[in-house]
């Protein structure tokens, strides 16, 4: 039993779709999984939280990255499923692809990276307690792991947790893939819901330095 399936009932982390997702993500899609604006508020935290010079890795990376343009990171790798999308990514230093719900252990050291991101990723893990904690061991101490998400998803492939619930509840539900996998310390939310547009939920914590 993994550690996922002992703190959450097994069939939170179904799909409708349970074939490989390695079929479903076979053909390129190019776009974008939230607005404009919601970019832009994705871009301005990035920017507060990522300095020069960091190592970045973009788990469950795409077609772009949305990392603000005049930072100077020292590298971004990619993580992925469509090698495609993340040859035109020009952010990416580099990108590798892996299934995360078959294999969750990542070909890197300990202490590799100055920051992780997940965006607009999160609903489709189906061991996220796994992944939260690999993230954790290749972190630096003091690193951050920063997650965000919309209201949207491929909903035949997101988890049953995810598409049976709310926004307020996807909050909480990711809380908890903090508050189970690791000693997160510091952990944070930001909350970007306008009017008209994507709602953009921005979740954060730090592997303890």
């Amino acid at each position: 039993m993994t550690t996922t399936e002992k703190a959450f009932p097994p069939e939170y982390f179904d799909k409708f779709d349970e074939t490989s997702d390695s079929e479903f993500y076979e053909t390129p899609r190019k776009v974008v999984h939230i607005d404009d604006l919601a970019i832009a508020h994705l871009k301005i935290l990035y920017d507060q939280m990522l300095p020069d010079g960091c190592v970045l890795l973009d788990l469950m990376s795409s077609w772009r990255s949305h990392l603000p343009e005049h930072k100077n990171f020292a590298a971004v790798m990619g993580h992925g499923m469509n090698s495609a999308e993340m040859s035109d990514n020009p952010q990416l230093s580099d990108h590798f692809i892996q299934n995360l719900n078959e294999n969750q252990s990542m070909p890197f050291s300990v202490d590799m990276f100055d920051a992780v991101l997940c965006t607009v990723s999160v609903q489709y893990l189906q061991k996220p307690l796994e992944v939260f904690a690999e993230v954790y061991r290749i972190l630096k101490p003091g690193g951050a792991f920063i997650v965000s998400f919309s209201n949207r998803c491929f909903p035949t492939k997101a988890v049953n947790a995810w598409v049976h619930s709310d926004n307020e509840d996807h909050v909480a539900l990711v809380s908890s893939y903090f508050r189970f996998s690791e000693q997160w310390q510091n952990p944070s939310i930001r909350i970007f819901n306008p009017e008209e547009g994507d709602p953009l939920y921005i979740l954060w914590a730090f592997k303890q330095g």
